[in-house]
């Protein structure tokens, strides 16, 4: 491949001016910006190959701890692609954002608090339904995502077609068949995550529409709220979805401060 990914020591950053560039709201999840031009998040359903896609791409170059005040495990590497150094980090495998586990917890809120400037779904190309749910939920987070359908060889072996271009269409999102145990659509995987990352790529992510108007107004009067207290929140209409669903785990961070802290704005007081 003409860019293959190396895996090399990285000293200092070349990007401050970059418009994702945030390492504020990145150091407070436990990520040193000062070792990478751009970061990538990598999640996905267990079982997808996940860990094989983030080897493929770091080699030798990563390391494991746990993150912030969480006892769940955190894996980050490094490659360079088209000059610019990436920090990719692995996050927990999980079937959801919806923060009723620990794991979830922490993907979301990388997601949603870290602001990566791209975050690639991994799915499995055998159990494209099921593996959806996951990717339809980043996608109301985030338009700067990358989907990687892995296992595509499998699918082949039993018979599926998956038309890669229709999907990408659908979900609004680059969609790259892979097969990263045989090394096949890294590069284009490589490709598509350099194009987000520049900007070249822009998103427009398919995301589910309210189901009535009064569930529309009473989001839209909730974002208002939320968005008065904390003006750098990077998506206030997905939390105010969470709060309408009855997401405790959201509310509770509001109460206790955390949201306050992750987005660097005062609390907002949610009845108990």
């Amino acid at each position: 491949m003409t860019n293959e990914p190396k895996q090399i020591p990285i000293t200092d950053s070349g990007c401050a001016g970059c418009p994702m560039y945030n390492p504020g709201h990145l150091e407070r999840l436990g990520v040193d910006m000062s070792e990478s031009d751009y970061v990538v998040g990598l999640a996905g359903n267990p079982n997808v190959g996940k860990s094989t896609v983030f080897n493929s791409l770091t080699g030798l170059r990563q390391h494991t701890g746990n993150w912030p005040g969480k006892t769940v495990t955190r894996a980050e590497g490094g490659f360079v692609y088209d000059g610019a150094r990436y920090k990719l980090v692995d996050l927990p495998g999980t079937y959801s954002l919806l923060s009723t586990s620990l794991d979830e917890e922490v993907a979301r809120d990388f997601i949603l608090f870290g602001r990566p400037d791209v975050t690639i779904v991994v799915l499995d190309a055998t159990r494209l339904e099921r593996n959806l749910n996951l990717a339809l939920q980043v996608l109301e987070i985030t338009d700067r995502a990358v989907i990687c359908l892995n296992l595509m060889d499998e699918a082949t072996r039993r018979g599926l077609k998956i038309d890669d271009r229709r999907l990408a269409r659908d979900l609004g999102v680059p969609v790259v068949p892979t097969a990263a145990r045989q090394g096949k659509g890294l590069d284009e995987l490589l490709r598509a995550v350099n194009d987000v990352a520049t900007g070249r790529s822009v998103g427009r992510p398919y995301r589910v529409r309210q189901r009535s108007a009064a569930v529309s107004r009473a989001v839209d009067e909730l974002v208002g709220q939320i968005t008065q207290v904390f003006p750098d929140l990077p998506n206030a209409r997905w939390v105010a979805m969470r709060l309408l669903d009855g997401d405790e785990n959201i509310a509770e961070s509001i109460r206790s401060g955390e949201l306050g802290q992750l987005s660097r704005a005062p609390r907002l007081e949610v009845a108990a």
